[in-house]
């Protein structure tokens, strides 16, 4: 094997490691840009959905005391425009299911507003529910709560999603930091190891193969260089070798 491809090759290995680790950290790089965000976005927004319902139950709610007061149309406007805006995003939740067990709670608060909703879509101003506390107490609110408490579940079944997501965008952060972290090292180790062998195979050979031409042309000592490798410096040591021999044999025969 020659001398330069020798070279060659540890070059073309280091290369070859280094592109290796690059392509990896693409590949683990692309794959949360593609992945993690566009989830830690669904969640968010099914969060931002289900905040928004616990207002119009919040709404809902005031309207619920303005009936209770005689407040017929008041109450009434603002329980239409709360009812349509819960409706609009439980059903915009319920389209951006993501995860497991997120309809099971979408359903579980679509049956619980039912039972809330038919509390006070019928009249309450002129009839014995008007003023009565005791009714909103013991029925309204309770139901009231009861739907509070499975949209405040899908709230933090998304805020468990979401931390879990942002937990396994950190590992997968690091894990695409190994490979550079690794090729540094492994190319420290190679490059190391290659100027060892550089040095053994390439440089100690020259420097022999000087100091034996200058004890030849100070003393006349004969030129003896082994060279283990068989390549351009085995020629080499060979040819001046033969050229020492015969500058010898010349100078025998003056």
């Amino acid at each position: 094997m020659g001398l330069r491809f020798k070279m060659f090759f540890g070059f073309l290995t280091l290369i070859f490691m280094l592109l290796v680790a690059g392509i990896w950290s693409i590949y683990e790089l692309n794959a949360i840009g593609s992945s993690v965000p566009k989830m830690l976005t669904d969640n968010y927004q099914s969060i931002n959905a289900a905040k928004k319902m616990m207002e119009s139950l919040e709404r809902e709610d005031s309207a619920i005391l303005l009936l209770l007061l005689g407040k017929w149309e008041e109450g009434r406007s603002i329980l239409r425009q709360a009812d349509s805006l819960f409706m609009e995003n439980y059903n915009f939740a319920y389209n951006n299911i993501t995860i497991k067990g997120e309809k099971t709670h979408l359903d579980s608060i679509y049956t619980q507003y039912g039972r809330y909703k038919a509390m006070w879509i019928r009249p309450i101003v002129g009839t014995r529910k008007e003023g009565s506390l005791e009714w909103y107490f013991q029925s309204v609110h309770k139901s009231f709560i009861s739907v509070k408490t499975v949209v405040d579940q899908l709230i933090d079944l998304n805020a468990k999603i979401m931390y879990q997501m942002a937990s396994d965008l950190d590992n997968r952060s690091n894990r695409a930091i190994m490979p550079g972290i690794i090729a540094i090292v492994s190319a420290l180790i190679f490059t190391l190891i290659f100027n060892f062998l550089v040095h053994y195979y390439v440089v100690d050979p020259i420097i022999r193969i000087t100091k034996n031409i200058q004890k030849f042309k100070e003393r006349q000592v004969p030129f003896d260089v082994a060279v283990e490798t068989r390549d351009e410096l085995y020629d080499l040591s060979n040819a001046i070798g033969d050229l020492c021999q015969y500058i010898k044999s010349k100078e025998a025969k003056k």
